[in-house]
């Protein structure tokens, strides 16, 4: 008995895997591609906490002390003219707590940038 659809693969085939930032996969500097990633997942925040609250988007807007349209490029994920400073304004005009964390990297392997995550904690 068959479980769900099958796939084929070839030796033709090639599969790449990412970096985990689709910005770095794109061919952007790594710490252009590191702050890209940082404010898409803020601005993907903020559409999510825009939601939780029942705001319209002009309610957003009155509450944010932005306009309208840029209510809706956040909503729909466009980041752009926004700095990641703005961009946490923005949540904690919302009602939302943001701790940064600062730590050394570990000295393991070749050296390497620091890391900025954005991580959503659900509160209990």
């Amino acid at each position: 008995m068959k479980t769900g659809p099958t796939r084929k693969i070839t030796r033709n085939t090639a599969v790449l895997h990412g970096s985990g930032n689709v910005f770095e996969d794109l061919g952007f500097p790594r710490n252009q591609a590191a702050e890209l990633k940082v404010k898409a997942k803020m601005t993907l925040q903020i559409g999510r906490r825009i939601e939780e609250l029942g705001l319209t988007q002009v309610k957003a807007a009155k509450r944010l002390g932005i306009s309208q349209p840029d209510v809706s490029k956040l909503v729909n994920g466009k980041h752009t003219g926004f700095t990641i400073e703005r961009l946490m304004s923005l949540l904690i005009l919302l009602a939302v707590d943001i701790d940064i964390v600062v730590r050394p990297k570990p000295c393991r392997g070749p050296a390497r940038s620091g890391a900025v995550r954005v991580m959503e904690r659900s509160v209990a």
